[in-house]
C-alpha cells in the first residue's frame, strides 16, 4: 500500500470526523463551539480551561483534531494488516464508534484532569452513541476510501 494513501485516509478521516464531532457536541450540548473546545482543553487544565479565553479554544480546538488523527491512524494502521475493515467498512466503522465511545467515556475522560465518569441521561447516552458511531463510519469509510477498498472505492459507492 502506499505511503501516500495511508496518510490521505488518516488526516481525511481523523480530521472530517473530530470536526463534524465538535459540530455535534454543540447541537447535543446546546452549548457554543467555543464552549465545547474549553471543555475538551479541561481534559489537561480542568475548570480552569473556561478562563483562558480564546488561548483554551484554540488549545481546545488542537486537542480535538489531534485526538481525530490518532483515532483515525489507529483504524487505518489496523486495516493495513486486515483488509476486511476496508471491505467491510460500514460495519466495522459501526463497531469501531462503539468502541471509540467507551474508551472516550469510561478510559480517557476518567484520566484526564476532570477525573469524572460522564452521566448520562438516555437521551444523552443515545445522542453521545450516535455522533461516535458517526465518528467511526468516517473514519472506515476514508480508510476504505483513500487506504483502498479492494477495487479502490468502497463497494457501496461502485458501479454495478
Amino acid at each position: 500500500m502506499q505511503r501516500a494513501a495511508v496518510y490521505k485516509a488518516t488526516i481525511a478521516g481523523g480530521l472530517i470526523a473530530a470536526t463534524i464531532d465538535i459540530g455535534s457536541a454543540v447541537l447535543i450540548s446546546g452549548h457554543s463551539a467555543a464552549r465545547i473546545l474549553q471543555t475538551i482543553a479541561g481534559g489537561l487544565l480542568a475548570r480552569a480551561s473556561f478562563e483562558g479565553g480564546l488561548r483554551t479554544v484554540f488549545l481546545g480546538l488542537l486537542l480535538q483534531e489531534l485526538m481525530g488523527l490518532i483515532i483515525a491512524a489507529i483504524y487505518v494502521g489496523a486495516a493495513l494488516s486486515w483488509p476486511a475493515l476496508r471491505r467491510r467498512w460500514i460495519g466495522w466503522g459501526v463497531a469501531y464508534g462503539v468502541m471509540i465511545f467507551l474508551v472516550m467515556n469510561y478510559v480517557i475522560v476518567p484520566l484526564s484532569a476532570w477525573h469524572v465518569v460522564p452521566h448520562f441521561s438516555r437521551a444523552s447516552f443515545c445522542f453521545n452513541l450516535l455522533a461516535m458511531l458517526l465518528f467511526g463510519l468516517i473514519v472506515a469509510y476514508c480508510a476504505a476510501r483513500f487506504a483502498g477498498g479492494g477495487r479502490g472505492e468502497p463497494a457501496l459507492l461502485r458501479a454495478s
